[in-house]
């Protein structure tokens, strides 16, 4: 069972508590419709899918419903850190657990 913490409740709660919802730091377009049906199946579908660190978003689904981001090693499966929806990615070098020189795979498009 995974345990994540809610920065907005400051709880650690079972994984059951919370939904997925896909990768963190996507950057809508500021113009939709200069887009090519290529560029929008792009920022619709493609998404990394990383064997190391990723930035992913979760809502707290059964208890205050908010949106917040996560750091996730796909690996362990292990939560490295969550932080709440508009903060700035965390730097990795000062979380606990993470090699130093450890790249981060997931990479924001666009």
């Amino acid at each position: 069972m995974l345990l994540i913490n809610c920065p907005y409740c400051n709880e650690t709660l079972p994984e059951a508590e919370f939904t997925y919802a896909g990768q963190a730091h996507i950057v809508r377009p500021a113009d939709p419709s200069s887009q090519t049906d290529e560029q929008w199946e792009e920022f619709l579908f493609i998404r990394a899918n990383v064997k190391g660190l990723h930035f992913e978003r979760w809502r707290h689904q059964h208890g205050c419903g908010r949106f917040f981001n996560a750091v996730r090693d796909t690996v362990s499966d292990r939560f490295l850190t969550t932080y709440r929806a508009g903060e700035p990615r965390p730097d990795l070098a000062s979380l606990p657990g993470v090699p130093a020189g450890s790249p981060v795979r997931s990479e924001v498009s666009k």
